[in-house]
């Protein structure tokens, strides 16, 4: 105990908030991936062992417990840069692209853009489709079931992802940041007796991923060329070509008022698409 209390309360109460921080940072950017347990299991391990270690007398044998902490840690930071090597790489694409370097409205105003060129000939020419847009609850863990794009987002490489006979067109794209990250990638389909039963499968997986997280589903029917739109567990069916840039900026641009303002009417299905 006299080692706890030669400690200077404010010093040590900077140092937590300050650990804290760094910690929350990095759940936060982990949230949604398979890292986020293992960084939660290491982290509680190794403040467990840093408490015990500096609770132990000093002096004697007991410094060599610290001795070879201090060792362990080293080993297990080089461990941790290998295992997370992907969301490492990530994290410094990210802060390149950050307020810091971009213009966050002009970089929406693009995705926007390139999103409703692509829907308008996907519409036009019946090429059935499925895009998921990421807001604030990451799809890391969704991503990493598909296959990895990594991309700029255009709307030449989204309607080649769903040309009919692409290997990929089956199944659903995710937009993260405004680059094209996967394709090919299953989303979870909502319960049927929830849904109408004349929705096919690319609408029931667009209603599923909305009701468990916040993302903005887009559809397209390949039988009708009709535009969908999922989004906080509702479908809308049936928007408009030319309504679907003022709906998505509603939805997308930061300090929006809500779709609903927007004239954004929530409906039930009334189609059947695959």
């Amino acid at each position: 105990m006299a080692r706890v209390r030669a400690y200077d309360p404010f010093t040590t109460l900077l140092q937590l908030v300050i650990i804290g921080l760094a910690v929350w940072w990095v759940l936060r950017f982990l949230r949604g991936t398979r890292g986020a347990r293992l960084v939660k299991g290491a982290g509680l391990l190794l403040v467990m062992a840093y408490v015990s270690i500096r609770l132990l007398p000093t002096g004697g044998e007991w410094d060599r417990l610290e001795v070879l902490y201090s060792r362990f840690l080293f080993f297990a930071f080089l461990a941790m840069v290998v295992v997370f090597q992907p969301e490492l790489r990530r994290a410094l694409m990210q802060l390149g692209q950050t307020k810091l370097f971009h213009v966050q409205a002009s970089r929406v105003e693009a995705m926007i853009g390139q999103l409703c060129q692509s829907v308008a000939y996907l519409s036009r020419n019946k090429i059935g489709a499925l895009i998921a847009i990421e807001r604030q609850v990451g799809l890391g863990a969704l991503v990493e079931t598909g296959v990895p794009i990594e991309a700029a987002l255009t709307a030449e490489l989204l309607n080649t992802i769903f040309y009919p006979g692409s290997t990929l067109h089956d199944l659903g794209v995710v937009i993260q940041n405004g680059r094209i990250s996967a394709a090919g990638v299953q989303f979870p389909l909502a319960e049927s007796y929830a849904t109408d039963r004349s929705l096919g499968s690319r609408h029931r997986a667009a209603l599923g991923l909305s009701e468990e997280c916040d993302a903005i589903v887009l559809v397209l029917s390949e039988e009708t060329g009709r535009i969908s739109l999922a989004y906080d567990g509702q479908l809308s069916v049936g928007v408009p070509v030319d309504g679907l840039r003022e709906l998505l900026e509603a939805l997308l641009r930061p300090r929006t008022i809500g779709a609903k303002k927007a004239g954004v009417k929530d409906r039930s299905g009334d189609e059947r698409s695959t």
